[in-house]
């Protein structure tokens, strides 16, 4: 199951919601979840995969989206945790964030 985790854009100030752990929204909605969290070229190769592999992309990748999400938003976009020490553990922990 999901959990949830606040992240911070330290230049911005921008707050979000990121998650780490198994997606169920991403199994009953697939490439739809990334569209709605503006990663439209993401959904876009989600939409494509789902197709050619007729749904099967979408079981696998409801194990692993979180994960990738997390990555993209903390690793490329420059984002921090910024929720309470327990919970920034835990993301650490399951995202194995060495810090």
């Amino acid at each position: 199951m999901a959990t949830a985790v606040m992240i911070k854009h330290p230049q911005s100030g921008v707050v979000r919601k990121g998650y780490f752990g198994f997606s169920w929204t991403y199994l009953f909605f697939g490439f739809l979840v990334p569209f709605f969290r503006g990663e439209l070229m993401v959904a876009a190769l989600h939409l494509l995969f789902t197709v050619v592999t007729c749904g099967l992309w979408q079981l696998v990748v409801a194990f692993l989206y979180n994960r990738q999400y997390m990555t993209r938003m903390l690793v490329d976009k420059g984002y921090v945790l910024a929720d309470d020490e327990q919970r920034n553990a835990q993301a650490r922990k399951a995202l194995n964030i060495v810090a």
